[in-house]
Formats: C-alpha cells, sequence, structure tokens
C-alpha cells in the first residue's frame, strides 16, 4: 500500500473564527500552522487566504504573501492552492492565483448546493480552468462532491483538456448538498474512479461529522486523507480542537498503528507526479 499523504486544509473560506478561535488568517499564523502541520505529518498544505479582518479573499496578492511565508518558514512543504474560493466569487478572481505557479491547485468539477447557497461550476468555465493549468504549468488536484463529477472528469481526460498523469481526486463528502461520508459512498466513489480512471491516485475530505469515519477507510483501502480547520473544527464532538496540527497528528499516529507509513516529502511528489525538488 502507498504511503499516506495528509493534506492539512488549514483555514478554509467558510470557518470563522467565532467558531474556530484557533483559526489561521493571517500569512505569518498560516505559515507557522503550515510548519506545525507538517512536523505532525501533513506534506501537502491545502490553502484559502483571508483579509486580516477575515473575509475570504482571491487577491492574488494576498496569495503571494501567504505562499512566500509557508515557504520561507517550511520549503519541504507542497502549496497547493484553492481556485474554489468563498461561494460566489467571480470565476476570473478564482482562476488568477495559478499565475503564482503554486505546486497544485484545485479543479472544482461541477455545481452543487452548497449549504444554504449554490457553488457554480459552469462546465465552460470548468474547461478554462483546466486549460489555465496546463498554461501555468500547475498540477490539478481535482474536486469531485458526487459520483456524477467522476464522469465530467474522466472526460474532460479524453477531450485532452486534463493531462496530468496519474490524475490526482479529492472526494469531498459531507458538504450539505453534496454526498454524506457514508462508508458505501465512499467505496463507491473509490470503486467508480478505478473503472472510470484506472490510474488516478484519490484522497477525501470529510466534513464535519464524517471525517473520522472517512478517513478511516481511506487508511484500510489505499486513500489519502485531507483533515483541518476547513472541513472540521472539532477534536472530539463537541471539543474544539487545538491546532490543525492536532488533527495532522492523530491522523498520522492512527496511519503509523495501523502499519502505514506516512509519506516523506519525496514521496509524495512522486505519488502525485509532481516534479522533485
Amino acid at each position: 500500500m502507498e504511503p499516506l499523504i495528509i493534506t492539512a486544509a488549514i483555514t478554509g473560506a467558510e470557518t470563522k473564527r467565532k467558531d474556530q478561535p484557533n483559526l489561521p488568517i493571517t500569512p505569518a499564523e498560516q505559515a507557522k500552522e503550515a510548519k506545525a502541520c507538517y512536523e505532525a505529518g501533513a506534506r501537502v498544505v491545502h490553502l484559502h487566504v483571508r483579509e486580516d479582518d477575515g473575509s475570504p479573499t482571491q487577491r492574488m496578492e494576498r496569495f503571494k504573501e501567504s505562499i512566500d511565508a509557508i515557504r520561507n518558514a517550511v520549503p519541504e512543504m507542497i502549496v497547493q492552492i484553492s481556485t474554489g474560493g468563498a461561494v460566489g466569487e467571480p470565476f476570473e478572481k478564482r482562476l488568477a492565483p495559478l499565475q503564482l505557479k503554486p505546486d497544485m491547485g484545485t479543479l472544482n468539477a461541477g455545481t452543487l448546493n452548497f449549504g444554504d447557497d449554490i457553488f457554480i461550476n459552469h462546465p465552460n468555465d470548468i474547461v478554462k480552468l483546466a486549460e489555465a493549468f496546463k498554461e501555468y504549468n500547475v498540477v490539478p488536484e481535482v474536486e469531485v462532491y458526487e459520483s456524477g463529477m467522476i464522469d465530467i472528469v474522466a472526460k474532460l481526460v479524453k477531450q485532452g483538456h486534463i493531462v496530468h498523469s496519474p490524475l490526482h481526486l479529492q472526494f469531498v463528502l459531507g458538504v450539505p448538498g453534496g454526498m454524506s461520508g457514508k462508508p458505501k459512498n465512499l467505496i463507491y466513489m473509490m470503486e467508480h474512479l478505478k473503472e472510470e480512471i484506472p490510474t488516478a491516485t484519490w484522497a477525501v475530505a470529510g466534513i464535519g461529522r464524517w471525517h473520522l469515519p472517512t478517513s478511516m477507510l481511506a487508511l484500510a483501502t489505499g486513500g489519502h486523507i485531507r483533515c483541518g480547520f476547513e472541513d472540521n473544527i472539532f477534536y472530539h464532538k463537541g471539543i474544539v480542537a487545538d491546532s490543525n496540527a492536532q488533527l495532522v497528528a492523530r491522523i498520522a499516529r492512527i496511519a503509523e498503528e495501523i502499519g502505514r507509513p506516512v509519506a516523506t516529502t519525496a514521496q509524495a511528489r512522486s505519488i502525485l507526479a509532481l516534479p522533485a525538488k
């Protein structure tokens, strides 16, 4: 079984400090948290950025500040930016930070109800975004929220809009409006992906109460795991986590106990088909 890649989604666009007082917002806070997560076992940091008042932004200058701070604090960390932004962010602003040439970026594969909002990813914009990944030579991680999006991704690969191989997909399960993180759903997603894109690797981000159930199944079946305050603010039910690193450390500890090693940076870059450093 492949070594485990843990991705730390440290901030997100929706989590608020009133709910999670330890949420890192400024570039300096994000860099400190990224370093702690790396030391706990994470090899990828999934990055949304905020203004100093906590409001989500896709402002390229702010992304550069955070990326530079993280790379200075922990140069070994793989930096993956979000092109999803906050729900309702204009598409051109979502796409723009790819120009900064991060290691990776997210490519959302479809539209879905997102709580009380709608997360819109028009088919034409998905193609445009896929082409931007090629233009800026950034490796995509494709975000899928329900099984039909796997078919969309397979079509984009067949049409040549997505060319990176092996492709890495993230199953985001438990968003209100998308598939839940029930074990049967994750098993179906991984089996469906194997049929449509046999060479692809996958990870899972279980939202809220689905974080641990999906993570345990991924550990046992060869998937990779995303954790952090973007997806889940609690360590146990009703107990707010002290830090993103605390959530990372729990996954790394369980992985070690069941005999699945946490990936080194070099191993993670190899699995994700990133250039070696």
